[in-house]
């Protein structure tokens, strides 16, 4: 599912913690709060694996927040559900040539 969203940060970890290797990017995304019940109104931050800390140079040095195309597939463990990304395009804006 791809879908057009606004990325208001992004974080690298990798290391090793009791023995077992880690290696993570994660991004966090502007999402609309359900207000079906009256008692919500605007965003929060939703947090998403994306791949491996490599990912992370592809949006270290873009400016936040920023608009992405953002690929993601639903997974499942047999029991339980997620999203999980699984590429991301920035957008980036385009500068118009000045006239004179």
């Amino acid at each position: 599912m791809l879908q057009e969203m606004i990325i208001t940060g992004a974080k690298s970890s990798s290391g090793e913690y009791e023995g077992r290797s880690y290696d993570s990017t994660k991004i966090y995304v502007q999402t609309k709060m359900n207000d079906q019940s009256g008692e919500m109104v605007g965003f929060a931050t939703s947090e998403y694996n994306w791949g491996d800390s490599s990912n992370f140079s592809k949006l270290k040095d873009l400016d936040f927040p920023l608009k992405a195309k953002v690929e993601m597939d639903i997974v499942t463990s047999g029991k339980n559900s997620k999203m999980v990304v699984t590429d991301v395009q920035p957008i980036v804006a385009s500068v118009a040539p000045k006239t004179n």
